[in-house]
């Protein structure tokens, strides 16, 4: 029985290093207009402003632990973590959608009863707001952009609703300009905030499959079968598995029968062929137990 490991992984530095960049920036532009959301929420007596301070609080804890979870992401593999720190980012990506479900109920609190009893606001000092929220959370939503990961698409989503939160703001603060209807603000801030659910639950439903090591729904496990037993030497595979590490990089372990005992040459071959053949399906990491005709495969267990 003969076990060979491949890996198939291009350089990610580069791309770690621009998201901790990006989370770093995105997290000092949306703490630091969190206090300026507080005191202008204040000056404009607008409920609406004070709570997406809140909301934006919470986005600040977010981005400070996808920051940190960015950053132990890139640490290598330990005695204890053996395939690294990858998998945290799926835990960041977790809290943050939590955070995101938790602020979006807390918006539709404050947001119902102010259909019910719509209050005045200083409309000069929401348009100004509005202005400055919508470059502010723009510009950190377009850099999150750049990145890739599950933790860096939710957190973009945090920005994705802080700018459409701040384009309702602004267009209700041109029309209060106007005309007395307040009412638009709260009735906005619902349909948004419900836009934003929707899409945090599609976020959890591709989250979840993950840490419950299903299957990338982008790998076609028949397809997979197929390809390796179309080799001359295979006789057959069992103890195939197949899941996402942290939605991004795929790993596969199989046990593959051959149909005779190979010598050098054909070990080689074979060996080189389905490295080449699983680089191609795009597959991270794999662990390959090649047995002989006739050995007892030793896990019983799937």
């Amino acid at each position: 029985m003969t076990v060979f490991h491949q890996h198939s992984e291009s350089d990610t530095r580069k791309q770690h290093q621009t998201a901790i960049k990006n989370l770093k920036l995105a997290f000092f532009l949306n703490f630091g207009f969190t206090i300026i959301e507080f005191f202008g929420g204040l000056f404009t007596n607008s409920t609406a402003i004070l709570a997406d301070a809140v909301h934006d609080l919470g986005d600040s804890f977010a981005l400070a632990q996808a920051w940190y979870f960015e950053s132990l992401s890139k640490k290598k593999e330990t005695s204890k973590y053996t395939y690294g720190y990858r998998r945290f980012t799926l835990l960041g990506a977790v809290i943050s959608a939590l955070l995101l479900l938790a602020s979006s109920f807390y918006v539709l609190n404050e947001a119902v009863p102010r259909v019910l009893n719509p209050e005045h606001s200083n409309a000069q000092g929401m348009v100004l707001l509005a202005v400055f929220g919508v470059v502010v959370n723009g510009v950190a939503m377009w850099r999150l952009g750049k990145g890739s990961g599950a933790n860096i698409r939710i957190v973009a989503l945090h920005f994705l609703e802080d700018v459409l939160g701040w384009t309702a703001v602004l267009l209700v603060a041109i029309i209060l300009l106007f005309k007395d209807v307040h009412i638009l603000d709260p009735i906005l801030a619902i349909l948004i905030t419900l836009y934003i659910l929707v899409n945090v639950v599609k976020q959890l439903k591709n989250i979840i499959p993950v840490f419950m090591q299903a299957a990338p729904a982008s790998a076609d496990v028949s397809k997979i079968k197929k390809k390796l037993e179309s080799f001359e030497n295979i006789d057959s595979l069992h103890h195939l598995h197949l899941w996402s590490l942290d939605a991004e990089h795929t790993i596969l372990t199989v046990h593959l029968v051959v149909k005779k005992f190979l010598n050098p040459a054909e070990y080689s071959v074979l060996k080189k062929q389905v490295r080449e053949a699983l680089e191609q399906l795009d597959i991270y990491h794999t662990t390959i137990e090649i047995e002989w005709p006739e050995d007892i495969c030793g896990n019983k267990d799937h």
